[in-house]
């Protein structure tokens, strides 16, 4: 693996998604971007974790495991000016629609997880953010 930058790779913050899932999809974002994954179980947790330190990449569950609606957070860290990527993790296509409207960008369902083109769609994201990743 190589550096795109000379500065650390920023991690990915995944919120709101059950263990086995934060599992799985740590395992594709350490294969796509070379990043680690941060957890977080709630959108306050999740505000407060943003406010403290830079990630590459937001990855929100449509529903928190721990209650609330993902859709609610992007909402609301898009209108308050929040530029790090944001994708929501849904295998509802209105949800989908509802999450790319509000400005993430396009994200993947968890059926999906295990995908090749999910490593894809990921690395994608992560390109529009200002953090430096890990490139293969």
């Amino acid at each position: 693996m190589s550096l795109s930058s000379a500065s650390p790779i920023l991690p990915v913050l995944s919120v709101g998604q059950c263990g086995y899932d934060d599992s799985r999809i740590a395992q594709v974002v350490r294969k796509a971007l070379g990043a680690f994954v941060e957890r977080a179980h709630s959108a306050d947790e999740a505000r407060r974790l943003l406010a403290e330190k830079s990630y590459a990449l937001v990855l929100i569950n449509r529903q928190f495991d721990a209650g609330g609606s993902g859709l609610a957070l992007i909402s609301d860290l898009k209108q308050s000016g929040f530029t790090t990527p944001l994708m929501l993790v849904s295998d509802y296509p209105d949800a989908q629609a509802n999450a790319i409207a509000a400005g993430a960008a396009p994200g993947f369902g968890k059926s999906a997880i295990g995908l090749p083109q999910t490593a894809d769609v990921i690395k994608a994201a992560a390109a529009t953010s200002a953090a430096p990743t890990a490139t293969p």
